[in-house]
């Protein structure tokens, strides 16, 4: 039994995926070679930034819970 099955390719692997991708890496490949002192003059507040997203991110609660009222997510992650 052979069950013909067509499914259609996902986004990055068509053409306008493909364009899009050729695109996006001229447009960096330009902002990398001409906009370098742009770039590295942002890199200290990037870092700044970065901090509290990282901390806000990756935390998610950092063992705040006060009393037994964890969630069985938090359970089953530790099992």
């Amino acid at each position: 039994m052979d069950h013909d099955h067509h499914e259609t390719p996902s986004f990055w692997r068509s053409r306008a995926g493909l364009a899009l991708l050729v695109a996006c890496a001229v447009i960096g490949f330009y902002l990398l070679t001409e906009h370098t002192a742009h770039l590295l003059g942002a890199l200290p507040f990037m870092l700044v930034l970065a901090c509290p997203l990282m901390h806000v991110f990756m935390h998610r609660g950092g063992g705040h819970h006060h009393g037994s009222t964890r969630s069985s997510n938090d359970e089953q992650r530790r099992q």
